[in-house]
């Protein structure tokens, strides 16, 4: 027997819960100054619950061909890569605001 999502009641091969918490949030993408005047790409507003944030941060590391990490519920990527980060996530379905 298919397994149930909690959530949306349907089988899990038909859940649709991910792509409407996607529609729903709006990304942040700003850059940050650190230590010794490096750059940092910072993505914040998604919802950890609703979507792994390793496997995101996994792609959007591997697309940017940076290195980063996730902390306190955001993605930090090394260097500076609203323009690309944007291209990547609006393709995944979600909404974005770039600052």
């Amino acid at each position: 027997m298919a397994e149930i999502c909690p959530v949306c009641g349907l089988p899990k091969e038909l859940c649709m819960c991910e792509e409407i918490a996607r529609e729903q949030q709006t990304v942040r993408i700003s850059t940050d100054s650190r230590r010794y005047g490096k750059i940092v790409t910072v993505v914040e507003g998604i919802d950890e619950n609703d979507i792994d944030m390793d496997d995101l941060a996994k792609k959007l590391k591997s697309k940017c061909a940076a290195g980063g990490t996730v902390k306190e519920g955001r993605i930090e990527l090394q260097g500076d890569h609203k323009k690309k980060v944007k291209e990547v996530l609006e393709q995944m379905g979600f909404k974005t605001d770039v600052r």
